[in-house]
């Protein structure tokens, strides 16, 4: 571990083994936290200037586009969750060379599988953009703002997250957090002057998208640099030390995949709400636009302790610390139940302010607001849901966190959609959220004291920490 030390790895150590677990879940979480609220604060500012022309057909483009830009960053998670999940119980384990080339390996896969999404986006954006819905009044619309933010900017908002879960599996979360939240302020600044200044009027979603897909470019950017900064020797490096043993990378896949197949069917559950609301108007699209992105603060908040939380559980399950993993879980878990809660009181009493901030149209702000105190009841039940998928994917237990994500919405979440819908029309859309997540957490309760891993249950050891 010579090389460690000398190349800062005496910091991780000490965030990893050696601080007080609350001030190390702080310093972890703290950054993942701000980085995820800044991604949303920068995908919601994109409605919110669209939403000034007050032209909900420009909202409701926006929206359909959704779902597609995060299956880039669910790519991203079959790279960076898979590596950095690795990465962190190999350094537990004190395996700093294969972590170093399990590193190489995930940068590189994330580069590959960007690229090929973008072009396949490209080739086939009109059945595509039919397909989530887009119509008559919002197909123009879309398409421009796909070919900014996928085709174009696919492959640096793909390597820009890939690189963020990388950096932060080996305890820089500070620098994890600083590239995003770059990314993100620079996204805000530039909306309104492409937008608004150097683009004509009717071409706002176009300014929008291209100001996405620029600021995605500079957030890489960064990260190249921070890798340049951390030297030959760093764990995260582009340059190839070596393959990666089989087992390492078949260890990626067993979590990457599981954690992009989640993600994907998460957005597949939006794209499937887009449709059936649809059905209705374009003004019940906009609403639930609104709300889908409004509601995303809570849980974002969640993800954020979540991604912090996971280099340290996985570094101390590989290295057998029952008390500070066990500490570590219940700490995270608290804090992700508090801002949940919170979120319920503030958003049942200002759910019509925050709507108005994004479109002024009365029917539509009406409707936003009624869904918005609907669906954030769910609030706590989803944090618990994905809080459990974390923990098996830092254990390395990929084929429980698969389990766990398909039945939520290949079990209860989509089908939940169709049955609400039928029986209660637009309404029943809404509430099928904490119906679905409801049966979720009394099935992620039930599969955690079945399967968590022995260390878990009061052993010492945890038997080589899932690591291959």
């Amino acid at each position: 571990m010579k090389e460690t030390k000398a190349r800062g790895g005496a910091a991780r150590e000490d965030i990893f083994r050696n601080l007080p677990i609350p001030s190390a879940l702080r310093t972890m979480v703290l950054p993942s936290v701000a980085s995820q609220l800044i991604v949303l604060i920068y995908n919601m500012a994109d409605t919110f200037y669209v939403g000034q022309t007050n032209n909900p057909y420009m909202v409701a483009a926006t929206s359909l586009i959704l779902p597609v830009f995060n299956i880039t960053l669910c790519l991203a998670g079959l790279a960076g969750v898979g590596g950095g999940s690795l990465i962190s119980r190999l350094l537990g384990q004190g395996k700093e060379e294969e972590a170093r080339r399990v590193g190489t390996f995930s940068l590189y896969l994330g580069l590959s599988i960007a690229a090929f999404f973008s072009l396949g986006m490209g080739l086939g954006m009109e059945p595509i953009l039919t397909l989530l819905g887009a119509g008559e009044n919002t197909y123009q619309y879309a398409r421009q703002y796909a070919l900014s933010v996928i085709v174009a900017g696919g492959v640096p908002t793909v390597l820009s997250n890939v690189l963020s879960n990388l950096i932060r599996s080996i305890g820089r979360s500070r620098e994890a957090g600083a590239g995003i939240i770059l990314g993100g302020l620079l996204n805000i600044a530039l909306d309104p002057l492409f937008m608004f200044v150097l683009l004509p009027e009717g071409m706002e979603v176009l300014g929008a998208g291209v100001a996405t897909c620029l600021s995605n470019c500079v957030a890489c950017c960064f990260f190249f640099v921070v890798l340049l900064r951390m030297g030959k020797g760093a764990v995260i490096t582009f340059r190839p030390g070596g393959m990666a043993r089989r087992g390492s990378v078949a260890a990626i896949f067993a979590v990457g995949v599981p954690s992009a197949v989640t993600t994907f069917l998460f957005d597949l559950d939006y794209v499937i709400l887009d449709k059936l609301m649809v059905s209705y108007d374009d003004l019940a699209l906009a609403a639930i636009g609104i709300v889908l992105k409004v509601e995303r603060f809570p849980l974002n908040v969640g993800v954020g302790i979540c991604q912090g939380m996971m280099p340290l559980v996985a570094y101390n399950y590989a290295a057998g610390d029952r008390r500070r993993l066990s500490e570590t879980i219940r700490l995270a878990r608290r804090a992700g139940l508090i801002i949940a809660v919170a979120s319920i009181v503030l958003y049942e009493i200002f759910a019509v302010p925050l709507t108005q901030l994004f479109l002024k149209d009365g029917e539509t702000v009406a409707l936003a607001a009624q869904f918005l105190r609907a669906r954030v009841l769910a609030t706590p039940l989803m944090f618990l849901s994905f809080f459990t998928v974390y923990l098996f994917q830092a254990f390395g237990k990929g084929q429980i966190s698969l389990l766990l994500g398909t039945v939520r919405w290949l079990g209860f979440n989509i089908p939940m959609l169709f049955l609400l819908n039928a029986l209660f029309q637009m309404y029943g859309l809404v509430w099928s959220q904490v119906a679905a997540d409801t049966l979720t957490v009394a099935m992620s309760f039930a599969v955690y004291f079945a399967c968590r891993p022995p260390i878990l249950r009061g052993r010492s050891r945890a038997g080589g920490g899932g690591a291959p």
